[in-house]
């Protein structure tokens, strides 16, 4: 999947939070999104995950050349970050569950092995409102990573995680990864070494302007 942004800007209020976006990006490569905080890391993610608006500019979304409607943009991108919340009166196993009556996973895994992967056996039916900070991130990863979609978005991905996670972290990025659109939104290397590409939003902050 390919998306193109063109003179893409973003405001609250009267304030310009960035401007004139200009960019491509490509199927099967890793993108780090960076900046100060404020700078719209997370924004840009959320914009392009079509869960917020923008207020100048455009988005375009394309799969194996052909453009796709913006109503049917969420069906192709998953998105984990910290500010998401889970249903924690569920199970792990039920959300799970529910996850797939939205989307599928990929065709090599199955709940009971994502569950396995990511060290959660022992929880799986526990209601998720009773695990730690580390866990819950845990979780939120795997319903991205998992999800068979060609663009996955991350939020900084290993906020909450001890040094265990983060190498799950890497482990998972490195295994289900490589052959999708990936975007890393971090200020932290560890998040974001092996992304090929770089976006760094203080580029787009210095053309903002006051409307």
């Amino acid at each position: 999947m390919k998306i193109r942004l063109t003179n893409v800007g973003k405001r609250f209020n009267r304030e310009w939070i960035f401007r004139n976006l200009n960019f491509e990006l490509h199927p099967e490569t890793s993108y780090a999104v960076t900046g100060p905080n404020g700078s719209g890391k997370s924004t840009l993610l959320q914009i392009i995950a079509g869960a917020t608006t923008f207020n100048e500019g455009a988005i375009d979304y394309y799969l194996q050349h052909k453009q796709i409607n913006e109503e049917n943009v969420y069906a192709k991108i998953s998105i984990a970050a910290p500010y998401l919340e889970l249903v924690e009166e569920m199970t792990l196993s039920e959300f799970f569950q529910f996850h797939t009556n939205l989307k599928s996973w990929l065709p090599s895994v199955n709940s009971t092995k994502i569950i396995s992967i990511i060290n959660l056996d022992q929880a799986a039916n526990k209601q998720i409102r009773y695990y730690s900070s580390g866990m819950k991130q845990r979780v939120k990863l795997a319903q991205a990573i998992f999800s068979d979609v060609p663009v996955i978005l991350l939020d900084e991905p290993c906020t909450n995680l001890d040094k265990e996670g983060i190498n799950l972290y890497k482990k998972l990025v490195d295994e289900y990864c490589s052959n999708r659109l990936l975007l890393v939104s971090s200020n932290d290397l560890q998040e974001y070494d092996f992304c090929k590409e770089m976006i760094d939003m203080r580029d787009y902050k210095l053309s903002a302007a006051p409307a």
